[in-house]
């Protein structure tokens, strides 16, 4: 079926002005949308590798948030956990949470299924070594195997973020810790 037998068949009235103008807003509308989602999908590298980089939220969506969870105390008979990491980044950025706060892919968060809402976790690369703290705030990873979801700015600077994933140990910190502790 060509686009004139579109034409014919839906608007059989329609001019070739009024196709023209549907035509540049169609493509105008698909523009504006692809632009704005790769403008998303950059990341400001300042915010990278800071705890909690702040983003801004209009008005309506600052008086809708919940105060922010505090770091629990972690319990120390919580076993370290191997397996693989994964993250998520600019599909999320801005939704919700399970524990009801935005996701921002510019902070120091996890998700994971079972540790409790705040609680500060070493996650460190099997394969180098290197390590990162985060902090839990989310629910996850939903695919089977994996046992830890990285925000964007955690994945970076763990050297994850080209692979998409990597083995890891997932080590809850004991009071009072905010660092990895060094093997």
């Amino acid at each position: 079926m060509t686009f004139g037998d579109l034409k014919r068949r839906f608007w059989p009235d329609a001019g070739a002005e009024f196709m023209r103008w549907a035509l540049s807003l169609s493509a105008l509308l698909l523009l504006t949308s692809v632009s704005h989602g790769a403008e998303r999908a950059d990341a400001p590298e300042q915010f990278l590798g800071q705890f909690d980089a702040g983003v801004e939220l209009e008005a309506q969506d600052a008086e809708m948030l919940p105060p922010k969870p505090e770091i629990v105390e972690n319990d120390e008979s919580v076993p370290a956990e191997t397996g693989i990491a994964s993250w998520y980044g600019p599909g999320f950025h801005r939704r919700k949470t399970a524990s009801g706060e935005r996701f921002d892919m510019f902070a120091m968060t996890a998700a994971h299924r079972t540790l409790a809402f705040g609680t500060l976790i070493c996650v460190r690369s099997q394969v180098t070594g290197r390590g990162v703290v985060v902090r839990v705030n989310d629910r996850g990873p939903h695919v089977r195997g994996r046992v830890v979801d990285l925000s964007r700015a955690a994945a970076i600077e763990l050297g994850l973020h080209g692979l998409g994933l990597k083995p890891v140990e997932v080590v809850p910190l004991p009071p009072g810790r905010s660092t990895c502790q060094d093997d």
